[in-house]
């Protein structure tokens, strides 16, 4: 299985501690050696990086953490590979535009048997993962022909996720870069800082954060992630079948599929 990394923050925040985390499981302290992918919104533009090689040993990754990029919507991912190669064309996140507008979307799990009818979008690459996000921007495009507010996709998004789920594992980030959506089929976590804000250990690399001198008491950030990614702080888990859409830090909805 793959592991996945999300943010939602009210003002431009690096998420460098929580990224120089999740890529020690790719490979040091995880067996998800098969590739990684970080998307960073700035605006309206997405900063991607991405690499097939393992999170841990990539000179990419290495950069991505010396490089304190800050941003409102991040999407990150570290591949274990079970549908489709090794290569860069199969590595999350993937990204297409729809309504003018950089779609960004990582997925975890595996979908047996997934052929999706042929659409506006197309996979490059191979993996179930990637013709799933091509599949669920087609139900999008074919629903509204124009943009529309996020609540108004909602019914869309959770009846895609509820039939991709019916086939497998689908644990999914996906966001446009103004809001972040979430669904849970397994394994899915989060944990949203607000002041008063404390000191965050990682689990899986010593290192220690105060967000209380990185931030300022205004300040919201939700990170999410398939597993916690710190041992002194309070994650909350999904239920399978449960959703949510975040923006700006704060959850805007949220429900169940089942």
């Amino acid at each position: 299985m793959c592991e996945l990394l999300g943010m939602s923050a009210n003002v431009p925040t690096d998420i460098v501690f929580s990224f120089s985390g999740l890529m020690q499981r790719g490979g040091r302290t995880g067996p998800h050696r098969d590739g990684w992918g970080i998307g960073f919104y700035e605006g309206r533009g997405l900063r991607l990086f991405q690499d097939p090689a393992a999170s841990s040993e990539s000179e990419v990754a290495q950069l991505v953490q010396r490089y304190p990029i800050k941003s409102e919507v991040v999407i990150g991912h570290i591949r274990q590979a079970n549908v489709g190669r090794v290569r860069l064309a199969n590595t999350h996140p993937f990204v297409r535009e729809l309504w003018g507008r950089n779609w960004c979307f990582a997925h975890n799990g595996q979908l047996a048997g997934f052929s999706p009818p042929a659409g506006f979008y197309r996979p490059v690459g191979d993996t179930d993962s990637e013709a799933a996000f091509c599949d669920l921007l087609n139900r999008l495009r074919a629903a509204f022909p124009e943009p529309v507010e996020p609540e108004q996709c909602l019914p869309v998004l959770v009846e895609a996720c509820q039939g991709y789920r019916a086939l497998g594992v689908f644990n999914m980030l996906v966001s446009n870069g103004d809001w972040l959506f979430c669904y849970c089929s397994t394994k899915l976590v989060h944990i949203t800082r607000r002041a008063p804000f404390g000191p965050a250990r990682l689990k899986d690399l010593e290192m220690v954060v105060d967000f209380q001198a990185e931030t300022t008491p205004n300040d919201v950030v939700t990170v999410i992630a398939t597993e916690a990614l710190t041992d002194n702080e309070t994650w909350h888990p999904y239920l399978p079948g449960q959703w949510a859409l975040w923006r700006q830090g704060e959850c805007l909805a949220q429900g169940s599929s089942e």
